[in-house]
This record gives structure tokens, C-alpha cells and sequence, in this order.
């Protein structure tokens, strides 16, 4: 890929971040009574998969930019971050997994565009990306939280345990997305 079109897709990756950060997926789940389905939001946003699309389509180098742009400006005090920004973001529980985006959008890109392209492919390496920003989020949670397990426990649940259903289900609009985005740019 030549040089300008990774500038380019590292600069949509980084605006597709920002602004997936504020907009929550919704499902169309059936209910059971009264033959009535409704929509219900999901306890997560657009933002993981924004990382792990920018992975999929641009591949590592260029999700590993665009990440690391969102953090440096999310750390210099512009509020793209869910809470705000700024250098006191590090004192979030959320932080760790913030970090967690840059090694998994290198994970994710990498496995991506290493093999032929296919949607079991491209889900398999948006699931290790996944992986990789629980990871490191827990492991910041360990370093940074551990005064009580309790505490932990808790933390633990809100940001990781709940929150995998629904990014499960934007990891597979995020797979089935990219996999429709390559075959129309034929790569």
C-alpha cells in the first residue's frame, strides 16, 4: 500500500475512534409476549470496533497510528475520550483498556491482512484483538486497582465481564463490515 493511502486510512481510523466513542449500537431483540420486538441499546459503543475495522481494512502499522494519535490526543487534554481527556485520564479504570487499543489494532491488523482474506478470518483476528485490549486492560486494573479485591471484582464486571456481549456483536458488524469494504476495494 503506498505511503499516502496509509496516512490516509490512519486518518480515518483516528476520526472513525473519535467519533464512534459516542454512539451506542442498538439491537432488534424478540421477545417472547405479545409477538412484540424491541429495540434495546447495548451496554457498550461503536469504539472497539472502530479500532479493530482500522485494523482489518488498513492493517497494522496503520491501526497502530491512528491509535496512538487518538491517545496522544485524547492525553493532551482534547475530550475524545468517553470521559473527557486530558493527562489525569491515566486515574480512570477505563485507561487500561484505552491502552489496550494500540497493541490490539497491531494484533488485529496483523492477523487480518496476513492471510487470504476471508469473514471467519477477519472475525478470528477481530477476536484476538478483542482479547488484547481485555488483556491489557486487566493488567492495568491488577497494577493500578489493587488495593481491594473487592473492588477489583467489581471493576472487573462493569468493564470487562458486562461489557463482552455487546462487543461481541459489533466485532461481527465490525468483521462482516470490513470483509464487504475488501472485496469492493479488491484486496
Amino acid at each position: 500500500m503506498p505511503w499516502y493511502l496509509r496516512i490516509l486510512w490512519a486518518f480515518i481510523g483516528l476520526l472513525l475512534t473519535i467519533a464512534s466513542t459516542f454512539i451506542r449500537p442498538a439491537l432488534l431483540l424478540p421477545t417472547f409476549r405479545d409477538d412484540v420486538q424491541t429495540i434495546q441499546q447495548v451496554s457498550v459503543t461503536f469504539q472497539i470496533g472502530a479500532v479493530l475495522f482500522t485494523g482489518c481494512v488498513g492493517g497494522r502499522y496503520v491501526a497502530l497510528f491512528a491509535q496512538a494519535a487518538y491517545l496522544a490526543l485524547g492525553l493532551s487534554g482534547a475530550g475524545v475520550f468517553y470521559q473527557g481527556g486530558g493527562l489525569e485520564y491515566w486515574r480512570y479504570p477505563a485507561f487500561g483498556y484505552l491502552l489496550g487499543f494500540m497493541p490490539a489494532a497491531y494484533v488485529c491488523g496483523r492477523l487480518a491482512l496476513g492471510r487470504p482474506r476471508s469473514l471467519e478470518h477477519l472475525t478470528l483476528s477481530c477476536l484476538a484483538g478483542l482479547g488484547t485490549i481485555h488483556c491489557v486492560g486487566i493488567l492495568y486494573l491488577l497494577i493500578t486497582r489493587f488495593q481491594s479485591l473487592k473492588e477489583l471484582q467489581e471493576i472487573l464486571l462493569v468493564y470487562s465481564v458486562y461489557s463482552i456481549p455487546g462487543q461481541l456483536a459489533v466485532l461481527c458488524a465490525t468483521a462482516v463490515t470490513a470483509y464487504v469494504l475488501r472485496l469492493l476495494l479488491m484486496y
